[in-house]
């Protein structure tokens, strides 16, 4: 191996997993510090998601699962880190490697799950607009600054008057942005006024849909349809770049507009919007170029009549395209209980039987990648560092 060009393992070591690339950093000095530079690191990434290998589902119900996307066979337990990922931890977002985790407002954490690398972000309290307010409902949000080549987490908390309050529109939200970059949370001032309407009881409490969908350097939810005053659904993005609000473009959905139920995911990085209608049809747009109307492009339909199971919600995963062009198939989350391909030319939903995965639970997918979850001044938990709280506390108890 001393005889081959750095240049040329350079190129091998780009094909590889992650495991045995951590492997491979015990063997030398100079593998170490190559598997290490930031360059590596970032053009591994790159080959990865050019070449859409190293997938991975995440199924997260009581505990976390992860299962290879290429087989969708056997779902493994993430037991990395029992003492924090437990019953009520969420997975809010994946980017790049990296997955957003929280067990509270004050509790978040990002978690690469390839290199069982987790960084604790520092704690940042809620500030109460008035003493006598009481905190609402919490959304969360994570993606990547493309700008600044920062990482950010976008934490948006709505306040109720009172504990009579059930709309929580009297006061404005507050929103804060974690900078992996800096290690520092920062305030967005000049709220649009429509953030206070944002939040719906019956609409944002199921299916997780309080997490925003990222694409294209923007943070996505869906702003609800508010038949009382005369507002239609819409799409709200936070630009990451820019850190300030914006209403993203939506399709021409035409007459029967005002009569489904609005989700927003994302497909092969193009954002997308499913539109359940209460006549029994779904409907799937895609947009191909991010922020232009006219770029918005119907899919697929589904006609519920022709299923055995009701849809109440989509979330797309991933794309697949035989080696031949054809057998198109989307992997989906249903109804937050099954995961299914969905067949472009014949029309059909496939049940994916995962053995060993929890019964109910939401999704993500992420790349396996050697991305840090810090910005490297601070202190990451390892395995070493897991095992040290490990003795720490079973001495704790023995005294």
């Amino acid at each position: 191996m001393s005889k081959v060009p750095l240049d040329v393992v350079t190129d091998m070591f780009y094909r590889l997993p992650v495991k045995t690339l951590l492997r491979f950093r015990c063997l030398s000095k100079v593998f170490c510090s190559l598997i290490d530079s930031p360059d590596f690191v970032k053009l591994h990434l790159n080959h990865t998601v050019s070449t859409k290998t190293h997938l991975v589902l995440v199924l997260k119900g009581l505990h976390l699962y992860t299962a290879d996307l290429d087989s969708l066979d056997e779902a493994t337990p993430f037991d990395h880190y029992p003492e924090y990922i437990w019953g009520v931890t969420e997975v809010f977002g994946s980017c790049n490697g990296l997955i957003a985790l929280s067990n509270s407002e004050k509790d978040i954490s990002l978690l690469n799950p390839a290199t069982k690398q987790m960084f604790n972000l520092p704690v940042e309290n809620v500030d109460l607009p008035k003493k006598d307010c009481f905190r609402g409902f919490v959304f969360y949000g994570f993606g990547y600054d493309f700008v600044h080549d920062d990482y950010k987490i976008v934490r948006m908390v709505q306040f109720k008057k009172d504990k009579d309050d059930d709309l929580g529109i009297f006061l404005d939200y507050e929103v804060k942005v974690y900078s992996l970059k800096t290690n520092s949370w920062r305030k967005v001032v000049n709220l649009p006024n429509y953030l206070r309407l944002l939040f719906q009881f019956y609409y944002h409490l199921l299916h997780r849909r309080g997490y925003a969908v990222f694409a294209s350097g923007v943070l996505h939810w869906v702003f609800p349809r508010r038949a009382e005053l005369g507002i239609g659904d819409s799409l709200v993005g936070f630009d990451l770049g820019a850190e300030e609000f914006r209403v993203v473009p939506e399709p021409d959905y035409g007459d029967l507009e005002q009569d489904f139920v609005l989700d927003v995911g994302t497909l092969e990085g193009c954002l997308c919007v499913i539109c359940n209608y209460a006549r029994g049809v779904v409907d799937f747009w895609v947009m191909k170029e991010y922020g232009v109307k006219e770029s918005w492009t119907k899919l697929f339909s589904i006609e519920q009549s022709r299923m055995t199971l009701k849809i109440s919600f989509l979330k797309p995963l991933a794309y697949s395209k035989g080696s031949d062009g054809g057998d198109e198939k989307i992997l989906m989350e249903l109804n937050n209980r099954k995961i299914v391909w969905y067949d472009l030319q014949r029309k059909r939903l496939k049940t994916v039987r995962i053995n060993g995965g929890p019964d109910s639970f939401g999704t993500d997918i992420y790349v396996e990648s050697l991305i840090p979850p810090s910005n490297g001044s601070c202190r990451i938990r390892g395995k070493k560092q897991q095992g040290e709280e490990e003795k720490k506390k079973q001495n704790r108890k023995k005294r």
